[in-house]
């Protein structure tokens, strides 16, 4: 499969594409090289990888997309959405205005935000937090070292562990141990900090935190209605 190497010369001073290329659905793989500093496009897509090396972040006005894997040496950030065949990987942070999925794993050095959900099929792991306006979904691990926070329902195919504390407003899923509130850098202001909060609670042993299983409040045919 042909590789595109986008170099200086295809940025201006900003670091806006204006290479002759058409990124916005490359048959092939695009990479961008090292010490460029943030680069920005308005669409990029490819059918093979997308790989930014050391010093870059990649920054899309629409969606960031690959067949196979994503992966910037600094951040990655979206004003849509951000999908890769295999994984994504960040240096530092991961941020789509609406949803972030990967065929395999995702990780970031920092946090990983979402307007929308987040699937991964494999492990999703952020130095920092883990936010998801939706739903949070990993075939194995999920692993933050500050909080987690989903709009819904939290599942995991193996183990969570998080710094801070875990929410989400449905169904809380997973198959083996979970941990919250096992921070290191400084001592926890309250047990809030180690809560678990959730609609419901399926799966394996909480080995650390205080489960709190919320109510969720019934929506009568009227009040929808109304809505």
């Amino acid at each position: 499969m042909e590789i595109l190497k986008l170099t200086k010369q295809d940025f201006d001073a900003q670091g806006k594409y204006v290479g002759k290329t058409d990124v916005s659905d490359y048959q092939g793989h695009i990479e961008i090289d090292a010490e460029l500093g943030w680069v920005f496009f308005v669409k990029i897509k490819a059918i093979g990888y997308i790989y930014a090396k050391a010093g870059l972040g990649i920054k899309a006005g629409e969606g960031i997309k690959a067949g196979e894997g994503i992966k910037a040496g600094e951040g990655i950030k979206a004003g849509e959405g951000i999908k890769a065949g295999e994984g994504i990987e960040a240096g530092s942070g991961i941020e789509a205005g609406s949803g972030i999925e990967a065929g395999s794993g995702i990780k970031a050095g920092w946090g990983i935000k979402a307007g929308e959900g987040i699937k991964a099929g494999w492990g999703i792991e952020a130095g920092s937090g883990i936010e998801a306006g939706w739903g949070i979904e990993a075939g194995e691990g999920i692993e933050a070292g500050w909080g987690i926070e989903a709009g819904e329902g939290i599942e995991a195919g193996s183990g969570i562990v998080s710094g801070l504390s875990i929410s989400c407003n449905k169904v809380l899923k997973f198959s083996t141990r979970l941990f919250a509130g096992i921070c290191w850098w400084r001592k926890l202001q309250d047990d809030s900090e180690k809560t678990i909060t959730c609609g419901q609670l399926e799966g394996g042993e909480v080995c650390y935190g205080i489960v709190k299983v919320i109510k969720r409040k019934k929506i009568t045919v009227a009040e929808r209605i109304k809505k």
